[in-house]
């Protein structure tokens, strides 16, 4: 094993300078321009005003290795890597991130002890040199780095390693790509069947949402539940419910991290029983966001801070859900939000957004379209996990 602070040195610290208001500012990378895959995004890159000289080394070069220093939160522990490998001599980096550059490219591969930082970051290594002060999770870098340890084999080796793994991450990032490109496939389809409800081409009638809909709950303070242990699982013990949190629909994943409440807890929550294919709504946090109730095993509960609507049989909930899920949905939502600091959405609100209500044949042939592609999506879903799976494995092998 090797010391990280023999093969980097100490993290050069990263400059912020002041606000750039001509537009001649030198561009600085931010934490915001980190990936949880430990690629830079250049996108929103804001440009700053560097007066401080003697920072020429402070440019980065193709193979650094920028490491958060503040950031990250309860849930994401600070401590991320990214490896640059953009133009030389063009961008900065802020004073939340610190430069890590190897020293003899001859001795060690630079994208090798990426890769060993990367896995340690994603099994948990660095929270051990995180503190907290007021909201802000900072790494202790120096200490970090002047302890890691990094596996030592010859450069051929660690070359190999790197290019193996590189060459899964490109069949992984294709595999994502291919998920984004379904989900465009089918909002180009509803615009194709429907037109744009904001310009309104085909000359849908707008009508608000709550014409429609039989059945709005307020899932708020439905009594009070305790979450049963976390290694508890339905299959298991099926007399124990299944809650669903919008963090669960967020992530669309009912198998990992969820909670369960035993059967007392279900019957006091009765009212918010679900069975699928209901709109589940956000109604504060990230108010009017919307989501679509897959159909699970039973029982199910939904938790609290949510509406959920039942609709007559006008409405195909699919084709709504794609709807509300639009450009247009969105911003039509957003209308009826309030709140400057957290963001609210009322029952009377909700039932005032504006929707389109073409014939039920329209609407039942645009969702036999979206369940064809979901068929697709899911057997790409299924080879991307396994592929993930794979990534975690190989990594294991050569860092753990």
């Amino acid at each position: 094993m090797a010391k990280l602070i023999e093969i980097t040195g100490k993290a050069l610290s990263g400059e912020w300078g002041t606000d750039d208001i001509d537009g001649t500012g030198i561009p600085v990378l931010r934490t915001t321009n980190f990936t949880n895959d430990g690629i830079v995004s250049y996108e929103n890159v804001v440009s700053r005003t560097i007066a401080k000289k003697n920072i020429e080394e402070k440019y980065l070069k193709t193979g650094d290795i920028i490491i958060e220093k503040s950031g990250g939160s309860d849930k994401q522990p600070v401590g991320r890597v990214v490896f640059y490998d953009g133009p030389e001599h063009m961008y900065l980096f802020n004073n939340f991130t610190g430069l890590l550059r190897v020293k003899d490219r001859e001795k060690w591969d630079p994208k090798y002890i990426f890769y060993s930082l990367f896995f340690n970051y994603i099994k948990g290594g660095t929270k051990a040199y995180e503190n907290k002060t007021t909201g802000l999770h900072n790494l202790k870098t120096d200490d970090y780095v002047s302890k890691y340890e990094v596996k030592e084999i010859d450069i051929e080796r660690q070359r190999a390693k790197c290019k193996r793994l590189d060459m899964l991450y490109e069949i992984i990032r294709l595999q994502r790509s291919q998920i984004i490109k379904f989900d465009e496939l089918i909002k180009s389809r509803f615009v194709e069947m429907f037109g744009d409800p904001e310009s309104n081409p085909m000359d849908w009638t707008k009508v608000p949402m709550g014409n429609h809909i039989t059945t709005l709950v307020d899932f708020n303070a439905n009594g009070s539940y305790a979450y049963l242990d976390s290694n508890v699982t339905m299959y298991d013990h099926p007399d124990f419910a299944l809650m669903v949190r919008t963090i669960d629909l967020e992530k669309n994943d009912f198998e990992h991290d969820v909670k369960y409440i035993d059967e007392n807890a279900y019957n006091i929550l009765s009212k918010s029983k679900v069975y699928g294919n209901e709109i589940i709504m956000n109604k504060i946090g990230s108010a009017g966001k919307v989501y679509l109730m897959p159909c699970l095993y039973r029982p199910v509960s939904l938790g609290r801070n949510a509406f959920m609507f039942r609709f007559d049989k006008e409405i195909n909930v699919v084709f709504l859900f794609h709807q509300l899920t639009s450009a247009y949905g969105e911003k039509e939502i957003m209308q009826h939000v309030r709140g400057a600091v957290t963001k609210t959405i009322t029952k009377d609100a909700a039932r005032s957004v504006r929707i389109i209500v073409p014939p039920k044949s329209f609407q039942e042939d645009f969702e036999s379209f979206v369940q064809e592609i979901d068929k697709s999506k899911s057997t790409v879903q299924k080879r991307l996990n396994k592929l993930q799976t794979l990534q975690k494995s190989l990594m294991q092998q050569y860092f753990g």
